[in-house]
């Protein structure tokens, strides 16, 4: 884990929103929430947490009607390095049967918020740790695991199991979503294992590791200076020799593609994108959470099928 990878999905929470979320017992809002639980449709229902819209997504795919979810981070143009929590993420959390975080340190948040919630109940289900993921000697965790199918796949497996826990009723049914979630998951593995037979050990570039795991399961080869992405990912400065060395890549076209992470991007990686465009490189551009109007399914679908569209050129 980086050290300063907290930052990732960092909030601010303060003595003031903590104060305010002791009062939100007397609010309307509170109040018919309230009131909502005691209804027989409100009391089967499972209360899920989960850090991003795209775990959140995944949870009402397997959970169905069956479940409530809060995603915490739900705006696609949000910037999750500069995400703050609020007293409402606060009190859905307190009241969670279920919670999804990906961990890692990307949103050690939701570990902070869970102390401070006093929800010792609820079933934490962290990504990372379900993909038995760990840092390369030497090197660090990319921590972008919803990009890695296998583990996306053991992710609905486990949402599935804590899903039955809350509701013994429906563990069957759960467990048939899950089953079925993960049967499309398959076509984006071939579609990958089609990338790589076409295209296995061809280099491409990156702007962050966010799509890493996508790119590795491909075939494909980062060729990109890791002092840049390390950078670009920690919010930091490139230096001058790194950043030459990252626009060589596109003036050399020693790269067949550009995957551009455009939910973060600043003047640096503007500079890197638009040296891919004069280059006539082809750029493919990916998120941390799920774009408006978009499945978890439909977006990796997408994302994959750029690349593939891209290397083809």
């Amino acid at each position: 884990m980086r050290a300063s990878s907290s930052r990732r999905l960092a909030p601010l929470i303060t003595g003031v929103s903590l104060a305010l979320l002791a009062g939100c017992g007397s609010s309307s809002d509170a109040g018919s929430d309230a009131d909502a639980s005691q209804s027989p449709a409100a009391a089967s229902t499972i209360l899920v947490v989960a850090s991003t819209n795209v775990y959140g997504d995944i949870a009402e795919q397997i959970g169905g009607g069956k479940v409530k979810v809060t995603s915490i981070i739900s705006d696609p143009d949000q910037d999750p390095h500069s995400y703050e929590a609020n007293t409402q993420n606060q009190l859905a959390l307190s009241k969670a049967k279920v919670v999804i975080e990906n961990g890692g340190g990307y949103d050690d948040f939701i570990d902070r918020m869970l102390k401070s919630s006093d929800n010792s109940s609820a079933e934490v289900i962290n990504a990372v740790k379900v993909s038995g993921k760990t840092a390369p000697a030497g090197g660090e965790l990319n921590e972008h695991v919803w990009y890695d199918f296998p583990t996306v796949g053991k992710v609905a497996d486990r949402i599935a199991a804590a899903l039955g826990k809350a509701d013994p009723d429906d563990a069957d049914t759960f467990t048939k979503n899950a089953e079925d979630f993960k049967a499309k998951l398959k076509p984006l593995e071939a579609k990958e294992a089609e990338i790589k037979t076409d295209h296995g050990g061809e280099e491409v570039a990156i702007t962050e590791p966010v799509p890493l795991y996508m790119v590795e399961a491909s075939g494909l080869k980062n060729a990109t200076p890791e002092e840049f992405s390390e950078a670009i990912e920690e919010g930091d400065d490139v230096s001058p020799r790194t950043l030459q060395d990252t626009l060589a890549l596109f003036t050399e076209k020693k790269v067949r593609a550009l995957v551009y992470n455009e939910q973060t991007s600043g003047p640096q990686t503007e500079k890197v994108e638009q040296a891919a465009k004069t280059a006539g490189i082809p750029v493919v551009p990916v998120t941390e959470t799920l774009p408006e109007g978009k499945d978890y399914l439909g977006w990796m679908t997408a994302n994959v099928d750029a690349l593939a569209s891209a290397l083809g050129k």
